[in-house]
Order: structure tokens, then C-alpha cells, then sequence
């Protein structure tokens, strides 16, 4: 069977609003979240970073 060609975006526009091929949206609430997961990224990084210098 073949598949049909599949539109693969990272980003959802405002504008395009019928395809739902989508990772992200470009809103608030993705906005927020992403930063939320990169700040506790970068406290346990620094939190390894700190016990392998203690230890």
C-alpha cells in the first residue's frame, strides 16, 4: 500500500489553520511550557554538575 505525502511542520501559523501535522503552536501555553521544561533542564544540569565537583 502506499502512503500519501505527509506535510510535516514544527510550528503551527495562525493562518493555516486545517492541517494538523503539528509538534508546536504558536500560543501562550507553548510558549510557557517550553520555557518551564528548559528551566528545570538547566537546574539539574547544574544540580549534576555540582555533585560530581562535591563528591
Amino acid at each position: 500500500m502506499k502512503q500519501g505525502k505527509e506535510d510535516f511542520k514544527l510550528v503551527k501559523d495562525s493562518d493555516n489553520e486545517s492541517k494538523r501535522n503539528y509538534i508546536f503552536q504558536n500560543n501562550t501555553k507553548t510558549k510557557a511550557a517550553f520555557y518551564f521544561v528548559a528551566f528545570v533542564l538547566v537546574i539539574l544540569i547544574v544540580a549534576v554538575t555540582a555533585t560530581a565537583y562535591v563528591l
